[in-house]
């Protein structure tokens, strides 16, 4: 390929962590060269489905509508325990996910893991409203939504404002499941799998190999990007989304990943049955 591979991915530090040495050009001469475009990952998703990048960061919510046009890399992606979405309210009369019903929830996607998990979950399609991830906490605080889908960084800072927590959707999805959540991949066109697959997996890899020897010249552009400047808070993101899973999803982290998409299926969140192509 005569120019470079696109790379799209999330300011969030788990994604500016792992990419960062690939993006700043850190890595010696084996590596592809890429362009880089950083945006919500709402809009993440929504690009893939008009094809716009070549690699991509998107919630493994987007992927059952994409599957035609892009496979799943193995590296990259955000997979682990622990580390679920939540839903967060101030209102008292809402202590479990059944008070969610007829109350107005605030998302941070339509084709997000967490509202998979959601509505997994409550067995029902609550009423919601879309709103940048990093702005639905002030919306719960504010009154605008009466409950909150809160994913990112966010976990780590909605107690601030007044918020409890209703429900953890990853401790429900393990206890369910006896498996990690999947939450985002990094994926690439499939016209490209074949010839760049390999390659691409190799760059995630050594660029996260880089961040985990090199912090000092990795974090700057981790606190660029990050929505809370906190050093704390981005601290506590990157141990919590940045794993053995990131490396490698593995058989595990590909059986939950299917696992994931067949509840999906039959709980009819997805219109058809998904059979991902792993790279």
């Amino acid at each position: 390929m005569a120019r470079p591979l696109t790379l799209a991915y999330s300011p969030c530090p788990n994604d500016t962590f792992i990419f960062a040495a690939l993006a700043k050009g850190l890595l010696n001469g084996t590596t592809p060269e890429v362009r880089v475009q950083l945006d919500d990952i709402a809009a993440l998703n929504s690009a893939a489905q008009r094809g716009v990048y070549d690699l991509t960061k998107v919630s493994y919510g987007a992927i059952p509508e994409l599957t035609a046009h892009y496979n799943i890399l193995r590296a990259g992606g955000a997979l682990g325990r622990g580390c679920g979405p939540l839903i967060v309210t101030r209102n008292e009369a809402i202590a479990s996910l059944g008070d969610l019903d007829g109350r107005l929830v605030a998302i941070p996607g339509e084709r997000t893991t967490a509202l998979i998990l959601l509505r997994l979950a409550t067995k029902t399609r609550p009423q919601t409203l879309l709103l940048r991830y990093d702005k639905i906490v002030d919306a719960v605080a504010e009154g605008v939504v009466d409950a909150g889908l809160i994913i990112h960084e966010s976990r780590f800072t909605y107690q601030e404002r007044g918020l409890k927590r209703v429900a953890d959707l990853g401790e429900w999805w393990e206890a369910q499941t006896n498996l990690p959540i999947p939450l985002g991949a990094v994926l690439i066109r499939s016209d490209l799998a074949e010839e760049f697959g390999d390659t691409a997996n190799a760059a995630i890899r050594a660029s996260l190999a880089y961040a985990r020897t090199h912090e000092e010249q990795i974090m700057p552009y981790v606190r660029e990007h990050a929505t809370d400047l906190h050093d704390d808070v981005v601290r506590r993101h990157i141990d919590l989304y940045v794993n053995e899973f990131s490396d490698d999803l593995g058989d595990e982290g590909m059986r939950a990943v299917k696992e994931l998409f067949r509840r999906a299926h039959e709980a009819r969140i997805v219109p058809r049955s998904v059979s991902p192509e792993f790279v």
